[in-house]
């Protein structure tokens, strides 16, 4: 459907004044949801609203041309074939145009055809503290007083170098026409010595997408299974519901809130199991090539059983910026903050502090585009967790420079 997007594009501008005539702003509006439809494979609900414009501005030639192409992805022929020659009738389109036609028909619209995407990134990286090592040698047993005593750590707990490789394939595919898609996540990091920390997580989800009037809402669900140096390490179950609100913003900004809950289960450690809830409010930017967010969100951790800290709450606020530079670059900006604090005492007369976590990530990636399909990515990322427990306390920094292959 990119190449009806286009021809929206070409076809406004042939319709020029006329098109605004039939419906004024709401006619423009309606068009402009049935665009953010058809990108968002909601084929259904774009057919639903290109025939309501037709019908309220007939020489809107941008909903007749992208009416016909959803019909004929939906595998509707007879209606795209009828709705084809009306164009050819009562337009007078320009050679990219009938050439956009030509390959429809010749393509044939005899059923829907899913689209999918596929992903898959190599790269090589350094960590600068792949165990997470503290920052500290020294430890406080007690309550973190000038009382308490003082015991140096071993080598192994502090900070570890190595390099490592690193590959991910993301693939997802329409599973109906209305925009629901199946997905399937692999990510894995091997190290070159430190191999009891390699890792490895397989998800599996889907999500589906829902819109009345200017409400959107988009609902997934997800499970997943991480192993540490070769063995499992934890389960994961996520639901999750995202919805945009209608208020009166620009067209290139967006106001979305989100609530979910993960549950996570802890195949090698005890007592670690948990259930986490959600809620996230997220503003976005968007215009060409620039894309800029900013959310702010609460959390809620319930432990399954007797975990050290025992229920935890918190907050979380990320700022994200992403904008094309000179030479066919990309450039990125992101900051997260993540702040824990737990319930009770961490390890009673062992470590009496209750746990106040604050993890601050600062990342900057640069890509370069071989072409629609290659392109090589840069990734610098440093970490810092601060806390009141000083034996948790690292710092953390890591390169990573990776080829991507993409393919609709």
């Amino acid at each position: 459907m990119k190449a009806g997007l286009a021809a929206s594009a070409l076809c406004c501008i042939l319709a020029g004044p006329v098109a605004a005539q039939g419906g004024g702003g709401t006619v423009d509006a309606m068009y402009r949801d049935a665009l953010r439809a058809i990108a968002e494979g909601r084929n259904t609900d774009a057919s639903d609203t290109l025939r309501t414009v037709v019908a309220l501005d007939p020489l809107h030639a941008g909903a007749w041309l992208d009416l016909a192409l959803v019909q004929c992805e939906l595998g509707r022929a007879d209606e795209a074939e009828r709705l084809f020659a009306a164009i050819l009738r009562r337009f007078d389109p320009p050679p990219g145009i009938l050439q956009l036609i030509g390959e429809a028909r010749s393509r044939g619209c005899t059923r829907w055809r899913p689209r999918s995407y596929t992903a898959v990134q190599i790269g090589r990286g350094i960590d600068q503290n792949v165990n997470q090592g503290t920052s500290n040698p020294l430890y406080d047993v007690g309550d973190g007083s000038e009382a308490s005593l003082q015991s140096a750590l071993s080598s192994e707990f502090l900070p570890r170098h190595d390099q490592y490789t690193a590959l991910s394939v993301d693939t997802m595919r329409d599973l109906t026409p209305n925009g629901t898609l199946g997905y399937v996540q692999l990510q894995s990091r091997r190290h070159d010595r430190m191999r009891d920390y390699d890792s490895t997580a397989l998800f599996l989800g889907a999500e589906t997408p829902w819109r009345r009037g200017r409400w959107t809402m988009r609902a997934s669900v997800q499970g997943g299974f991480v192993t540490l140096g070769g063995h499992g390490y934890q389960r994961l179950g996520q639901l999750q519901a995202q919805l945009g609100v209608p208020l009166p913003l620009p067209a290139t900004w967006q106001f979305t809130t989100l609530a979910g809950v993960t549950r996570a289960d802890y195949l090698t450690l005890a007592d670690f199991d948990g259930t986490t809830f959600e809620w996230r409010g997220q503003l976005v930017y968007r215009d060409g090539g620039h894309y800029a967010s900013a959310s702010l969100g609460l959390h809620n951790d319930r432990a399954a059983g007797p975990r050290p800290g025992g229920d935890r709450h918190g907050n979380l606020a990320t700022l994200l910026w992403r904008r094309p530079l000179p030479a066919g670059l990309t450039g990125e900006l992101a900051y997260t903050r993540q702040q824990w604090r737990g319930s009770s005492a961490y390890a009673p007369d062992l470590i009496d502090q209750v746990r106040d976590q604050r993890t601050q990530t600062l990342r900057a990636s640069l890509s370069y585009a071989i072409n629609r399909s290659h392109k090589v990515v840069l990734d610098l990322r440093k970490i810092r967790n601060d806390e009141n427990i000083a034996l948790f306390r690292y710092i953390s920094g890591q390169a990573q420079l990776s080829w991507q292959w993409a393919a609709p």
